[in-house]
């Protein structure tokens, strides 16, 4: 272990450069085409066997250990968002519109770094390690269900992942068994009323007063409707109506999303905002179309390996504390792997000491203390050598 410490610590300018490149080049997903073959190339070029368009734009790259074992795969996302940047940095993003404004850019130089340090531990090595390189977890329907479609999950045995994320101070590891980040569903509403002249409501069925109507009752759903001891979220984002100051409405259009952890409350909102869409409407003589569509699942631990990452990650020096978290109502496409294969997702707290508050992820201004990427690469590469070690068959 001190072996990989040392090393990582000696490629930890590198893993900043990479970064740094990939922060200047952000791309959209689904329309990854630069970073993608920057990842491929950067196996290639340490001997790796690489399978590019894996899913759709995902890159996997395995490195084979000298000694027969399991299988340990580990994941990291590049995709970029549809942010303008407002950071005053030398590395700023030249792509405009377009940032990488939640540290995927840094998951990805911590994941490559950590490949080139194993890659020269490989005599070492009692197993397989798979790096998976996923595009598009930006955006539904992500790039993790393609990808294990395709393929990136045969013959493994156990996957870890991880997250910088700023809101946690430097050197907080924050880890949970069980349900860590939620569902993560859309849906779409168009309310058609009957448009008129703003002096002559008793002509019109104004389609503005119905949707705010329904906006207002939505909310009774998750505290009249959904048992007290389950969680659920559901958010209205979008709300379009364009007409002159002096016209009732004719049609109203609402987006929003609906955030859950366990299926059958899932399944229940899904079900219960339909009846509340239809009530309101009938009764305010209205008419409807209605789409919902299923996201992410949420992210589900497993026991054994939350303990056994945390465990790890309570060895390591430059981790300050190791802490359960509560769960996050936030969604994230690695629920998809968990489904197939045992493992866990934790959150690497990246906010540098001297900052009062971080910007949220998502934000142009978002960024993070490069120095979590070095603990997150420590963490994952230690707990990989250690369930290889462990789980060796001439050690079983």
């Amino acid at each position: 272990m001190e072996h990989l410490e040392t090393r990582l610590q000696e490629r930890f300018e590198e893993m900043v450069i990479i970064r740094r490149y990939l922060h200047e080049y952000p791309e959209l997903s689904h329309e990854e085409v630069h970073i993608p073959l920057y990842i491929a190339n950067f196996h290639r070029e340490l001997g790796l066997e690489v399978r590019e368009q894996v899913g759709g734009r995902g890159v996997v790259a395995t490195l084979r250990g000298a000694k027969p074992g399991k299988t340990v795969a580990l994941r990291a996302d590049f995709d970029g968002l549809a942010i303008q940047e407002l950071n005053d940095i030398p590395y700023k993003s030249k792509n405009d519109g377009i940032m990488h404004a939640c540290g995927h850019d840094g998951h990805t130089a911590t994941l490559l770094v950590l490949a080139k340090v194993l890659t020269e531990m490989q005599e070492e090595l009692e197993g397989n390690i798979v790096f998976i390189h996923q595009h598009a977890e930006e955006l539904a329907p992500g790039g993790a269900k393609a990808m294990i479609e395709d393929g990136c999950l045969e013959g493994v045995d156990v996957i870890y992942g991880t997250h910088l994320w700023a809101p946690t101070p430097l050197g907080d590891v924050l880890v949970r068994e069980g349900a860590i980040m939620a569902a993560a569903d859309r849906f779409e509403i168009t309310i058609q009323g009957k448009g008129g002249h703003g002096a002559e409501p008793q002509h019109s069925v104004d389609a503005i007063v119905i949707g705010s109507h329904f906006v207002t009752q939505l909310q009774t759903l998750v505290s009249r409707r959904i048992a007290p001891l389950h969680s659920a979220v559901v958010t209205v984002g979008h709300f379009e109506a364009i007409n002159p100051f002096n016209v009732i409405a004719d049609t109203v259009k609402l987006k929003g999303t609906v955030r859950t952890f366990d299926e059958n409350v899932r399944q229940q909102m899904k079900e219960e905002i339909e009846h509340l869409l239809q009530a309101t409407c009938t009764g305010m003589h209205a008419t409807y179309a209605y789409e919902y569509f299923d996201g992410y699942p949420p992210v589900i631990n497993h026991a054994k390996d939350t303990k056994f990452v945390a465990q790890v990650a309570e060895q390591i020096d430059v981790v300050k504390n190791v802490q359960t978290c509560p769960p996050f109502m936030i969604g994230e496409d690695f629920g998809y792997y968990m489904q197939h294969v045992p493992g866990t997702f934790f959150f690497t707290g990246a906010k540098d000491p001297c900052w009062e508050q971080a910007y949220p992820h998502h934000h142009g201004r978002f960024n993070f203390d490069e120095r979590a990427m070095l603990i997150a690469a420590q963490i994952l590469g230690e707990a990989t050598v250690a369930y290889l070690a462990d789980n060796n068959e001439t050690s079983l």
